[in-house]
């Protein structure tokens, strides 16, 4: 009985995750992104103002992707030209963006 215990909340935690990455559209935000790759596209490309390595996002989690894109939107992440990105993005375009990210190749500077 126990295993069929965890059998269960092994199938309950894959359908989870599963539909936690169905909500983006992984072909639409590669799209989408298309404003982002002027600083996140650029090897070792440094931020004038304040001065820092602009990261690479490409594999990243798309969970930390969503909330990192709220959290620039709203406010809560200061960083002038990313709350100016953030802000024109839907929840739907924040989804796919993030789905795309998840799913494209891991690029290093």
């Amino acid at each position: 009985m126990k295993s069929a215990r965890w059998g269960l909340v092994a199938l309950t935690a894959t359908l989870m995750c599963m539909s936690a990455h169905a909500d983006g559209d992984a072909a639409a935000g590669r799209h989408k992104f298309y404003t982002c790759v002027g600083c996140h596209g650029i090897p070792n490309y440094n931020n004038v103002y304040p001065e820092y390595r602009v990261p690479k996002l490409g594999g990243q989690n798309a969970e930390y992707i969503v909330a990192a894109l709220k959290e620039y939107k709203s406010g809560e992440r200061s960083h002038p030209t990313m709350h100016a990105q953030a802000s024109s993005l839907s929840d739907q375009d924040i989804a796919d963006i993030a789905a795309f990210l998840s799913t494209a190749p891991e690029k290093k500077d």
